[in-house]
């Protein structure tokens, strides 16, 4: 039976104040349709929208923030594992303050409030990573690995190494099923975030965290918990490593499938394995989707764009999602134009075109939206534009776009150029809607 996308059946909301920052914020979990992803939408700042995506992951201290312009997102690593413990795709996540509250340190309270929101599945079907092939990422004896796994679903196998007493080793096998099986509820999601007490009053001494006492938060001395809190499990310390790890590797924007092997990992490290899986697997994509199928051929291409010879710098359209992201390819051969004077002797591709042929497939990505079929997209302004490698006769131009927001005039696209598994360019490009006259 396929698996399909899922949403909550109805918006529900709890308050709470942050771990780190101690600010009170409200959360309100909205319905979202399919293809949505997983989005926080920070209230207080004009509703800037921060999807749950490695790409906007910012370093931060023993936690995981998002961060899209001024507007950032912290702790949501709890919010993250009950969602893909839920199988969740599509969520709106309002909140009005800097940071997730931390309410018991675990993801149980999210878990049972957006169980009480009830599921909603849609009729799209669900995208899932399957790891083909292992990836290993390590730092200072910390090691992650990401294997093949013919098992539905997500395997993981955590090895906790701690020189404390109270702690020790610990070691915890967990299956994350495809679809909620009430193993993640009853074992996992009640772990709750913990803290050595030297450590906690180091981080109280920097101002952090000030707010909260050994009843708060579990603070851990050599004899065990303080403030006369208990261990939920005799080993809940490994427990909640996996309650992060599950929630920072759903930031994938979709499940795995696979096993996962950690000694001692923690956010960063996370972070990093999710980066390698994503690289892997775009790559994957890209190279199955110009073997074996084309969504837009040039024929196709110029009926719906005005561009023509020689500034038609799309080829084909390869993968569609609705108006969510494109992808496409521009071949570079030594024949093009530019080559005669960009440079005689070492052909270098102009890094403008680059971004021109990135703009181009937003525009194929912009009339997929209905509303704005017939419309002309004018550039407006590019941002964050970085021009990584030569691209050079012989190279396939990967191109990719995702829109950020689209609006009756304005659209925001999210674009990548890649050779190969390099990024040879990218940027956010800002377009001005306007009337076109139909392409002949």
């Amino acid at each position: 039976m396929q698996e399909v996308q899922r949403s909550i059946a109805k918006p529900v909301s709890l308050a709470g104040r942050g771990l780190f920052t101690g600010q009170p914020a409200q959360v309100v979990f909205r319905p979202a349709p399919p293809n949505h992803g997983i989005v926080f939408i920070r209230t207080d700042m004009g509703r800037t929208a921060i999807p749950a995506l490695v790409r906007h992951v910012v370093k931060r201290p023993r936690r995981t923030a998002l961060k899209v312009g001024q507007a950032s997102v912290e702790t949501c690593e709890h919010v993250m594992s009950a969602i893909a413990g839920l199988a969740i795709d599509n969520l709106a996540i309002e909140i009005d303050g800097p940071e997730l509250p931390l309410l018991d340190g675990s993801a149980k309270p999210f878990l049972d409030l957006l169980q009480s929101a009830g599921l909603a599945d849609s009729d799209q079907p669900r995208r899932r990573l399957i790891i083909r092939q292992p990836v290993f990422v390590e730092h200072e004896g910390s090691i992650l690995a990401a294997l093949p796994s013919r098992e539905p679903g997500m395997h993981v196998v955590y090895d906790l190494r701690y020189n404390h007493p109270a702690i020790g080793q610990q070691v915890c096998d967990f299956h994350l099923a495809p679809q909620p099986d009430g193993h993640y509820a009853a074992e996992i999601a009640p772990a709750r975030t913990f803290v050595l007490d030297f450590e906690a009053k180091a981080i109280q001494s920097q101002g952090m965290a000030t707010h909260l006492t050994p009843q708060d938060v579990l603070v851990i001395s050599e004899q065990g918990p303080l403030g006369g809190n208990r261990f939920r499990y005799d080993n809940e310390p490994v427990r909640h490593k996996i309650v992060d790890l599950i929630g920072d590797l759903y930031l994938l924007g979709a499940p795995i499938q696979g096993r996962v092997i950690a000694t001692k990992s923690g956010h960063s490290l996370n972070h990093a394995l999710v980066r390698q899986l994503l690289r892997q697997h775009q790559q994957q994509v890209f190279h199955d989707s110009a073997v074996h199928s084309s969504v837009m051929d040039i024929r196709r291409l110029s009926r719906m764009m005005p561009h023509r010879y020689p500034m038609l710098l799309v080829d084909r359209v390869i993968e569609l999602d609705g108006s969510r992201r494109a992808v496409g390819i521009k071949n570079v051969t030594i024949n093009e134009p530019f080559f005669q004077g960009h440079f005689p002797g070492v052909p270098i591709m102009p890094g403008v075109l680059i971004v021109e042929a990135m703009a181009q497939l937003s525009s194929v990505l912009v009339a997929e939206n209905l509303e704005h079929t017939g419309k002309l997209g004018l550039l407006l302004s590019l941002d964050r534009v970085k021009i990584r490698k030569p691209v050079t006769p012989g190279d396939q131009l990967i191109l990719e776009a995702e829109s950020v927001r689209i609006r009756s005039r304005i659209a925001h696209m999210r674009c990548r150029a890649y050779v190969g598994q390099d990024i040879a360019a990218e940027a956010e490009i800002k377009f001005m809607l306007v009337d076109s006259e139909p392409v002949d």
